[in-house]
């Protein structure tokens, strides 16, 4: 994993994931149709990557640590962490492997940008990658290494490890944020402008031309409006930080919104396709 290739440096994205299993089941909370746009979508993203991925790290809403974790087993199970589901959403399966290689190198690029890691062998992918990645890469044939956020949540810490993870763009590596940019539980369902105004905040600050300036509006996002309405806790905005810390200089861009439950979605990506 250490030796880079002389291609461009994949992109890095961020993702909502959707509602536990929503994309392998009927809907019956709303339309039918309530996923439909973005499972096609998350359908797609392997188009837009073009170049097959070497492996791919994913940092989930889901798993939170005192440290950043890696997942380091070989053939990592599921974690089925959704309830109140269709009993077959609990037999799915996705049988990507492992790459302990790779993990080793994330903790080394972490620990060499001053951070204290812990490697995980036990744990497997929860359902902010193993349901989104169903449909972006469904044989299950690239590698998958799992990150955690770090215990407090702090966004510019989040921003400097993507950074200290941007080298592994270079070295065919997929960084994917995995989350939902509007996440306020008793929000959705409901008619609300707060979705919209904090989605068109979020969409010129992830996508300011100036990378710092694009940081540091990001690292600020609790003063943008209607924030703390839209994410009262900020677990599943945290893993955008990290795609864009590791995005370096490249620019982001929005690459899919839409409204479900009555709030508006979107998803990001920073860099070109290889």
């Amino acid at each position: 994993m250490a030796n880079a290739d002389a291609a461009r440096p994949l992109p890095t994205y961020y993702i909502p994931h959707g509602g536990g299993p929503c994309f392998f089941m009927d809907w019956t909370m709303g339309p039918p149709d309530t996923w439909h746009k973005m499972a096609a979508w998350l359908g797609h993203v392997r188009d837009e990557v073009g170049a097959k991925p070497k492996a791919v790290v994913v940092i989930s809403a889901h798993w939170e640590e005192p440290e950043f974790s890696v997942t380091t087993g070989e053939h990592p199970p599921l974690l089925f962490d959704y309830y109140g589901f269709p009993e077959h959403t609990y037999k799915l399966r996705y049988d990507a492997p492992g790459s302990p290689e790779l993990a080793a190198r994330i903790g080394k690029l972490l620990e060499g940008a001053g951070f204290a890691t812990r490697a995980d062998a036990e744990r497997g992918f929860d359902h902010g990658v193993f349901v989104p990645f169903k449909l972006i890469y469904p044989d299950a044939d690239i590698p998958v290494v799992q990150l955690s956020l770090k215990a407090g949540l702090d966004p510019a810490l989040h921003i400097a490890a993507g950074k200290a993870l941007e080298p592994l763009r270079r070295e065919g590596v997929l960084i994917v944020g995995s989350g939902m940019s509007y996440h306020n539980m008793r929000g959705f369902g409901r008619a609300t402008a707060d979705s919209e105004t904090f989605d068109a905040w979020l969409s010129e600050a992830a996508t300011l031309a100036d990378a710092a300036k694009r940081n540091d509006a990001l690292a600020r996002w609790e003063q943008a409006p209607a924030a703390r309405r839209v994410h009262p806790r900020e677990e599943h905005l945290l893993p955008l930080m990290v795609a864009a810390g590791a995005a370096g200089a490249d620019p982001g861009r929005r690459v899919f919104t839409d409204h479900v439950m009555n709030v508006q979605v979107s998803a990001f990506a920073f860099g070109a396709a290889a």
